[in-house]
């Protein structure tokens, strides 16, 4: 099995605060995820979408699934994602986050390409920034028995398992601006992402 030849979008959640679903944000009439899907593509050999509406990407040039464990957030997209992996670690990024930063991703790989660990996440003081990360194959039993407890923070899996940290100062010689871990969240956020592009 290969080691980096997978990256998952999770393109699920409820979108409550945007008024409409997040993974169909179009940008210039393209769909904000295939520009995204675009940019992966360039690192990534499979490209996974994990969604709750399958029937909306007939035609997708990616693998289209959805969550094996229903309503159980995030983590459960990860646990899916996991499982339909074809390599051991596998890039995680939300369908809300449009700044894929290759080079950050080159680099993440290159920290743990020759460790044993269950996970690559990035530290901002005392946050973690759980998307814009890599997660081994080897946590999906860990996964299942969290959701069997409820437990749904995906820093209830990070917590507990082997996890490597880059901290924030290293981060931020490849995004100074912290715009690698941009989330459109509302209307406002998408706003002013659509004109950053225009600058």
């Amino acid at each position: 099995m290969e080691k980096f030849k997978t990256a998952v979008i999770l393109a699920g959640g409820k979108s409550s605060r945007m008024g409409f679903d997040k993974q169909f944000i179009k940008i210039n009439e393209k769909r904000l995820l295939e520009i995204m899907v675009d940019r992966l593509k360039k690192e990534f050999d499979d490209i996974i979408i994990v969604t709750n509406k399958p029937e909306r990407y007939a035609g997708s040039s990616c693998r289209i699934v959805c969550d094996e464990i229903k309503q159980k957030g995030p983590l459960s997209g990860i646990h899916i994602g996991l499982k339909k992996s074809s390599s051991k670690y596998v890039y995680f990024v939300a369908c809300d986050m449009p700044n894929i930063n290759i080079d950050y991703i080159r680099h993440m790989k290159e920290k743990i390409r020759n460790l044993d660990v269950d996970a690559c996440i990035t530290k901002v003081g005392n946050r973690l920034e759980h998307f814009n990360a890599f997660y081994s194959r080897g946590v999906i039993k860990n996964i299942e028995n969290l959701l069997l407890k409820n437990c749904r923070a995906v820093a209830c899996l990070t917590s507990k398992v082997n996890t490597f940290y880059i901290e924030e100062q290293e981060a931020r010689r490849y995004s100074p601006d912290w715009n690698m871990f941009l989330n459109i969240n509302t209307k406002k956020d998408l706003d002013k992402y659509i004109n950053s592009l225009d600058d």
